[in-house]
């Protein structure tokens, strides 16, 4: 007998058929479903694709756990994120989801993930026992959280596990409640210092979730009318700490850590400025805040005055002030009983910028003010601008500015990001694939790299050849079925390698062969055999991110060249 599915399922229904026919990266709906699920119960983290795609599990051997992601303080974590910059009681948030295309809300999946847990969340148990049992992906996960726990160990971590069970289901019958609690239960045994919570997704909430956009309005509450300019959209003005506070978080009374994407310092933890910062939050003198502390730079795409002293802001980017935003924000979620009571005050400075380059001179002027490594203002430098305008005239978009082509629409094969550029650039230019997939978080911090990749003068199709090359390989890779999308993490920047040296004919690409070379002579079989050949290469290897992340398996795929 057919089921009768709510006005919410039908119409849920119909988004998904769409939004996966439109997503051309995933041959079938239900690969799609577990992207799209991952994204929705996440989106206040505000993930790239990029981002959502890499804590996705192999569908073989995954213990129930279709994707996985780990975070810190909002902050998204893999092996190459530094954990020194996080201060004490820092939050660590493990996300285990299991995402089925179906109707409705089954025990099995809540049993596999009391088995998994039992095994692999227990410290006393080594992960690498259950290799037959458990793939690569889900292995590694559960490894980098036992690993985040022991290295902050002495900052006293307030550990939270999440279960987030989504279907298209509307009811639960009593006995998967039964089974989530048990679940709940047996890991708070095994994690006694942390806290659990499973959550049914359901139609409902998935509808909600698909029609909550991310908020760009903000509101912000000045003490006295500001400072205004007649001739261009600029507001300075005193703003009460506790008001500062309200304006940077969400509902859940967590960091906002968007609105800081511009802002190209991360928190730096227990330096002595913060400390000298958190010294004067914590014991109050005769003086004013803002008499000690030089405040924060907001920029906006518009600015306007609401009631009274409240400013209404779109799109704030808070592009310098990140050590003293954070210093706040850690004072009251430490000292809520303060919200009330603190009258002290911050300066800050709001700027609708009248162009990109006003925007990007800004960021710069406000983050080089200060001792900083010239590596971190890499988005804002000219060569930048001209790649996205570049792509941009040919049907690429450079996200520059992280999701800023996702918020207007733009799908995830449009889009190339910044890390997935230089990526590319660095497998393919300095013959480094195994670098681009160990290291994605720090490659553009090494200048001597950085120089030689983005040189003022590249010719910009050096860029776009490469960049429209590797998105393309991505989509053949995952739309083959051949691989997992683990194994695609391992071996696509090996595999855009070497079809640019197998095309050329050498082993070591230069910019001027890559700017001479017709696109046209790179074909889908080229593209595939390539990846046959690197996957061969790459299992005789072990077949493990060990190797991907090696050096080994580079020096394979060169001797052809010899």
């Amino acid at each position: 007998m057919t089921q009768n599915l709510t006005n919410t399922q039908v119409l849920l229904n119909e988004y998904i058929r769409q939004e996966s026919a439109e997503n051309q990266q995933y041959a079938r709906e239900d690969d799609f479903f577990e992207f799209f699920a991952a994204s929705q119960v996440l989106k206040e983290y505000d993930l790239s694709a990029e981002e959502v795609d890499a804590g996705i599990c192999d569908a073989a051997h995954d213990g129930g756990c279709d994707s996985m992601y780990i975070f810190a303080d909002g902050m998204l974590l893999n092996d190459d994120v530094s954990l020194e910059q996080f201060k004490r009681g820092v939050s660590i948030d493990f996300y285990i989801i299991q995402a089925k295309n179906t109707a409705s809300f089954g025990e099995a999946p809540l049993q596999n993930w009391k088995t998994t847990c039992s095994n692999l969340l227990d410290m006393d148990k080594s992960i690498a026992t259950f290799s037959d049992r458990y793939n690569q992906k889900v292995r590694s996960s559960f490894e980098l959280f036992k690993n985040v726990q022991i290295a902050l160990v002495r900052k006293s971590p307030k550990i939270n596990i999440h279960f987030c069970y989504i279907t298209k289901g509307v009811d639960i019958h009593p006995n998967v409640n039964a089974q989530a609690e048990e679940l709940r239960v047996s890991v708070q045994q095994i994690c006694p210092n942390s806290a659990v919570d499973v959550a049914f997704v359901g139609a409902g909430k998935l509808w909600e979730l698909v029609n909550r956009v991310v908020n760009n309005e903000f509101q912000l509450t000045l003490s006295e009318s500001p400072i205004t300019s007649s001739t261009s959209k600029v507001f300075v003005g005193l703003v009460k700490l506790s008001d500062y506070y309200r304006f940077m978080i969400n509902d859940n009374q967590e960091l906002i850590r968007h609105i800081f994407e511009a802002n190209v310092r991360d928190y730096q933890g227990r330096v002595a400025v913060n400390k000298d910062i958190q010294d004067s939050l914590e014991t109050p003198n005769e003086e004013n805040f803002w008499w000690l502390n030089n405040g924060t730079t907001i920029i906006a795409s518009d600015v306007r005055v609401a009631v009274g002293r409240t400013l209404i802001i779109n799109d704030p980017e808070i592009v310098n002030g990140l050590q003293t935003s954070t210093e706040i924000y850690n004072y009251f979620k430490n000292h809520p009983e303060q919200l009330d009571i603190d009258m002290r005050e911050i300066l800050v400075r709001i700027i609708v910028p009248e162009s990109e380059d006003s925007r990007d001179r800004i960021i710069f002027a406000t983050n080089n003010q200060t001792p900083i490594q010239k590596s971190s203002l890499r988005a804002t430098d000219i060569i930048h601008r001209q790649i996205e305008m570049y792509f941009k005239s040919r049907g690429l978009y450079y996200d520059r500015r992280k999701n800023y082509y996702k918020n207007n629409g733009k799908t995830g094969e449009q889009i190339v990001s910044l890390p997935f550029l230089s990526q590319c650039l660095i497998s393919v230019l300095l013959q480094s694939p195994n670098d681009a997939r160990a290291r994605p978080s720090t490659l553009l911090a090494d200048d001597m790299r950085y120089d030689v990749l983005y040189r003022p003068e590249q010719n910009l199709d050096v860029f776009y050849n490469i960049a429209i090359t590797g998105k393309r390989m991505e989509l053949l890779l995952k739309r083959c079925g051949n691989y997992s999308i683990t194994q695609i993490s391992d071996i696509r920047f090996y595999v855009l390698y070497l079809v640019f040296s197998k095309v050329i004919g050498k082993a070591a690409p230069t910019p001027q062969d890559i700017f001479s070379l017709s696109l046209e002579a790179i074909t889908d079989e080229i593209i595939l055999e390539t990846a046959a050949e690197v996957y061969g290469v790459y299992l005789s290897l072990g077949g493990t991110d060990k190797v991907a992340k090696g050096s080994e398996l580079i020096a394979a795929l060169q001797k052809d060249f010899e």
